[in-house]
């Protein structure tokens, strides 16, 4: 993490809970003695199914101008300057004991959205196909990422990436990020991959929930179930957090909340989390996968200290800012 970031002192409190992916191996664990289950249970979890290769090159529907970031930068421990993009990175802890809190903001400010983009682990797109936010990021050459909503462990949602529709199975809210530097919460279930893109979606996302619309804390998200396959009925409870909000046009912010480390950082519910993006100013904010996944890596290293071991966890995608 270093010495480079600037930290934050202020307080807050609240309560703790098992991480769903050690639930989802205990489950799975269990199903394994079973016999018939195993063959689907490994299947559905574990073995890679890889439907895109080569990702990246895939193109948009509807021409899409990249913006490719300036070769010309100016890199500094905190900070990152180009052309297109301006970002700063800063380390806030709250609380005391029991009560810390320790998360991560990037403040992101590009020239163009289009210079928000995505990557998959091994630049497949399919499910169970898995490496660390590190490994993506190197990969795409990434100045700054977060884990993403790890579209991988589920075979719903609506999967836009740079421009490309890689699924297209509306299954719960999401969000959408616009070509024009602005982005909103929707419902999948009442539109169509093929729609968003028409529309001018760069990017979604679906994992969720929304946290923040028009400035203000959604009511409710601290009982909002995502998923309801097995293992992933809820993400409630102080957890590690990952989510990305806008500010205004063309300005996001990133926030990684380290968690499940007495004494380092406790995590943060729902609401606390969408409090500190409303305290950065965010007018639009969405919660991706957490726990052990919870990652931001800047400038080739880790910012963050995932569970307070410095240990990533793979996942399936992440967002980035091109360098």
């Amino acid at each position: 993490m270093g010495d480079f970031l600037t930290t934050h002192m202020t307080t807050s409190t609240s309560p703790r809970r098992v991480g769903r992916r050690a639930l989802i191996g205990g489950s799975l664990a269990a199903l394994l003695t079973l016999g018939s289950a195993s063959a689907w249970a490994l299947d559905t979890y574990v073995i890679d199914h890889v439907e895109v290769t080569n990702a990246s090159a895939a193109t948009p529907a509807s021409t899409v101008q990249v913006v490719q970031a300036a070769a010309a930068t100016t890199v500094t421990s905190t900070s990152y300057t180009s052309d297109t993009a301006k970002i700063t990175v800063s380390k806030h802890v709250t609380g005391t004991g029991a009560n810390t809190v320790t998360y991560y903001v990037a403040d992101v400010v590009v020239s163009d959205a289009t210079i928000l983009r995505s990557a998959f682990a091994n630049d497949q797109f399919g499910t169970n196909i898995i490496a660390t936010t590190s490994e993506i990021a190197d990969q795409a050459d990434a100045v700054l990422a977060i884990n993403g909503d790890y579209y991988g462990f589920r075979t719903t949602g609506i999967v836009i990436r740079n421009g490309v529709v890689f699924r297209d199975s509306g299954a719960r809210q999401g969000l959408a990020i616009y070509q024009d530097g602005t982005m909103r919460l929707y419902d999948e279930t009442t539109t169509t991959g093929a729609q968003l893109v028409k529309e001018g979606v760069w990017n979604t996302l679906s994992f969720g929930p929304g946290l923040v619309t028009d400035g203000q804390v959604i009511s409710g998200i601290d009982e909002v179930e995502i998923d309801t396959n097995f293992g992933n009925h809820s993400v409630q409870g102080q957890q590690p957090r990952t989510g990305i909000g806008m500010v205004s046009t063309n300005h996001f912010v990133f926030v990684v909340v380290d968690g499940r480390s007495s004494g380092y950082s406790r995590g943060v519910t729902m609401t606390e989390f969408a409090d500190i993006f409303t305290d950065l100013g965010a007018q639009v904010a969405y919660n991706l996968d957490g726990g052990g996944s919870s990652t931001m890596v800047f400038n080739g290293a880790l910012v963050n200290n995932p569970l307070g071991k410095g240990t990533e966890r793979g996942t399936s995608d992440i967002i980035y800012v091109a360098g």
